[in-house]
């Protein structure tokens, strides 16, 4: 019986140890990809969104305001350098793309454009990809950070300097409803 509660005093510790630290390490690398796929639908609606203004331009003569909201949030989700600053920048684009969409809907034969479908389609998929990727990426944010805090996970977590990872999410500004006008017909 002692032999037994000496092994138990000697073995169980560093191997919970071990088990604790590991799974750690498999949170931080699963949050970590999980942004990474974030980064690939960014990128995919990055590179939709001058097509997109390029066919439209011609026929939404009224609206140069709403093309230029695209282009300058899409200027600044690209220059974005912070974790902050990126998801903050990029919930703004997706205000303004919602905006044009919207304002596409104002436009019969832009609406029909077959062009302005497929791009429209695919940027509506790439922004429900997106909002997927968020969801699943702030969801083990969520899985990591409370590893990090619960006793006795906190303990290693602390020895090894693991910190929170953020969650991608907008400041109280940056919620605000995008505002369409509606008010203008085309020609």
């Amino acid at each position: 019986m002692t032999w037994f509660l000496i092994a138990f005093i000697v073995v169980i510790p560093p191997a919970w140890a071990v088990l604790a630290y590991n799974r750690l390490i498999t949170l931080r690398v699963e949050v970590k990809n999980a942004w990474h796929q974030i980064d690939v639908q960014l990128k995919r609606r990055h590179d939709l969104i001058p097509n997109l203004v390029t066919v439209v331009k011609g026929y939404m003569d009224f609206e140069q305001e709403t093309l230029e909201k695209v282009v300058k949030a899409r200027t600044k989700a690209l220059s974005a350098s912070s974790f902050h600053e990126k998801a903050v920048s990029e919930i703004g684009l997706s205000q303004a793309v919602s905006g044009l969409l919207a304002v596409i809907e104002n436009y019969p034969t832009l609406k029909a454009n077959e062009n302005v479908l497929r791009l429209q389609e695919e940027l509506t998929t790439t922004e429900n990809r997106i909002a997927f990727a968020r969801q699943f990426y702030n969801d083990l944010v969520a899985n990591f950070r409370t590893k990090i805090e619960v006793f006795p996970d906190n303990i290693i977590a602390s020895v090894f300097h693991f910190r929170p990872a953020e969650y991608f999410s907008a400041d109280a500004e940056d919620r605000a409803l995008p505002k369409a006008d509606m008010s203008a017909r085309p020609k």
